[in-house]
């Protein structure tokens, strides 16, 4: 069965950082694809960025470039979002997924975290 556990999300004043983690199971985690979507109060589901099963390649969305960073430890079975300079507007439910390739749509990928929550405060 394959677990994706997020972890990490909390309260954050306006230009604070947070580390997402997100630890799988009962899946290669060195053969997936990674990437982490959020979802805002009354809002849809966002692409927020993914890495290859390598980590050899990232991709952002243009809202989070240049703040937030995408890394994994296959060792670990973990990937990791590595939120800075944050925002009102991060504020929501960050979920990670798994995907067969680098994808930016929420169809690509096959499994899904529970998420967790990020409250930016202004």
């Amino acid at each position: 069965q394959v677990q994706l556990v997020e972890s990490g999300g909390g309260l954050v004043q306006a230009g604070g950082s947070l580390r997402l983690s997100c630890a799988a199971s009962g899946l290669t985690f060195s053969t997936f694809a990674m990437g982490w979507f959020r979802q805002a109060p009354g809002k849809e589901r966002a692409f927020v960025a993914a890495i290859t099963w390598s980590g050899g390649s990232t991709y952002y969305a243009d809202s989070v470039k240049g703040r937030f960073t995408i890394s994994r430890d296959n060792a670990k079975n973990t990937v990791y979002l590595q939120m800075d300079s944050l925002k009102h507007e991060d504020t929501a439910v960050y979920y990670c997924a798994s995907s067969r390739t680098l994808a930016s749509r929420g169809y690509d990928y096959d499994y899904w975290g529970q998420g967790t929550q990020v409250t930016v405060s202004s």
